[in-house]
């Protein structure tokens, strides 16, 4: 969306402030509303991605229970606009009222057009980003791939590498830490296969005890142990014409490796308790978390194995490599899941956005969409924070901004913080390490309101 083409609704009764933020953002198509009817009437004919409120409106003009009331019925008829309240000088009570019903921020008179420009410009820019994520994951495609989310290189090149093994009949092994999607993925594998007409059968070497995991994979004859009461067939003969997904096949038992090796060489089981080979075609995907070069060096994992399971190796990012994704996850978790829970008006505030996108995921996609949804359940406000999240509060750091200047002036200052405490304080040395002047030196201290030590 151009700038030229960005709308933005102004609710302001004042005639003079009017003319002002009109005047403030000349490269948006204001709307001017003077009261919560024409107000209504606005959001009913267009929409507005961003939109400022000022809580005096008549017929309540110097107080704000007209503003509280209008705010409330923008939030309901247009949830995914960005209302900016306007509210009197250091009113902090009224402002923290409006974040908590579900406002995008908040800015106190008298106006200053250059802060409330960078507040309107970053308010549209994450209504747009939404936008997309909400199109994206609203659009029927298909594909077995729809359900990988991602705006990342590294996970786009994994989807591409995923489109050109499908169509094969290659054992395929799936590499990543726990929670990254490697069973989504193999999903995918099969969906766009020559077999997902045929079952997809997915197997936990690590959730089964060992002395049962052979009559899983394998099956059994009437009789074979106590309590076979009858024939069993395993999952490799119930994948038969499909695929066999095995995961965390790193933690398969090495006696029962063995027999997995002569299934992949022969493509014939043997059930336990039987004596009859029977031939069984199916596809095989493996995928681990755990590092198998570190096992086979250990003898804990068949290196004759791994090249049978590996005829084509595929790695997945963690969520912490995959810049952007967690923010772009994040909300596509939360529209789901608000949806699924009957919820709706749900959004992050900007330190729940600041935590979400600091915070390192060990757990990857899994602990995102579980702490995403824990936090829809148990959330007292709409406006969920970091605290929300259980991502700690101001720890999370400011929310990422697009601004160049900001980015270099956040920048230079750590640059300058570094380099002093490097040289203990002193700013002649601090100087000479970041390749400046003395006197810039001091220039840059005074502006960025620095010390030395």
């Amino acid at each position: 969306m151009n700038a030229t083409t960005r709308k933005l609704l102004v609710i302001e009764d004042d005639p003079g402030l009017q003319t002002q933020l009109r005047w403030c953002f000349e490269n948006y198509e204001v709307v001017i509303a003077g009261d919560r009817e024409a107000a209504l009437g606005a959001l009913e004919k267009d929409k507005l991605p961003v939109i400022t409120l000022d809580l005096g409106l008549p017929p309540d003009a110097e107080g704000t229970s007209e503003g509280f009331a209008l705010l409330e019925e923008i939030l309901l008829k247009s949830p995914h606009s960005k209302v900016i309240v306007v509210t009197g000088n250091n009113d902090r009570e009224h402002a923290t009222r409006s974040v908590a019903m579900g406002a995008y921020d908040f800015f106190y008179k008298p106006i200053d057009a250059d802060m409330l420009e960078m507040i309107v410009n970053r308010a549209y820019r994450l209504f747009e980003l939404e936008e997309e994520n909400r199109r994206l994951s609203s659009k029927k495609t298909g594909s077995p791939l729809e359900g990988v989310i991602t705006g990342n290189d590294l996970m786009l090149q994994v989807c591409r590498k995923i489109e050109k093994v499908a169509p094969t009949d290659a054992t395929v092994l799936i590499l990543g830490e726990s929670g990254t999607g490697k069973e989504l993925l193999a999903r995918s594998l099969h969906g766009m296969s020559a077999r997902r007409e045929n079952r997809f059968v997915a197997i936990n070497c690590a959730a089964i005890p060992e002395n049962l995991l052979e009559s899983e994979l394998f099956g059994y004859e009437k009789g074979a142990f106590t309590g076979a009461a009858k024939q069993t067939l395993g999952k490799i003969e119930t994948a038969s014409g499909g695929t066999l997904f095995l995961d965390e096949v790193g933690d398969m038992p090495l006696p029962l490796q063995a027999k997995l090796l002569r299934f992949l060489q022969e493509r014939v089981v043997e059930r336990v308790g039987g004596r009859k080979e029977i031939p069984v075609d199916v596809r095989v995907i493996c995928a681990t978390h755990k590092n198998l070069h570190e096992l086979m060096r250990t003898g804990d994992f068949r290196e004759d194995l791994y090249y049978r399971v590996s005829e084509l190796s595929i790695t997945i990012p963690s969520l912490r490599e995959r810049e952007g994704d967690a923010l772009l996850l994040a909300r596509v978790f939360l529209e789901r899941i608000c949806e699924q829970q009957g919820k709706k008006g749900y959004r992050f505030s900007k330190d729940a956005l600041a935590a979400i996108e600091n915070y390192s995921w060990p757990g990857n996609v899994r602990e995102l969409e579980n702490r995403v949804k824990r936090a829809v359940i148990m959330a007292e406000h709409k406006q969920m924070t970091a605290a929300d999240l259980e991502l700690g509060g101001n720890s999370a750091g400011e929310l990422a901004t697009f601004n160049l200047r900001e980015i270099r002036d956040r920048a230079d200052r750590q640059a300058i913080t570094r380099a002093l405490n490097h040289v203990s304080g002193k700013v002649s040395q601090a100087a000479e390490l970041l390749g400046v002047s003395r006197p810039t030196m001091y220039d840059l201290l005074r502006k960025f309101g620095l010390k030395p030590k």
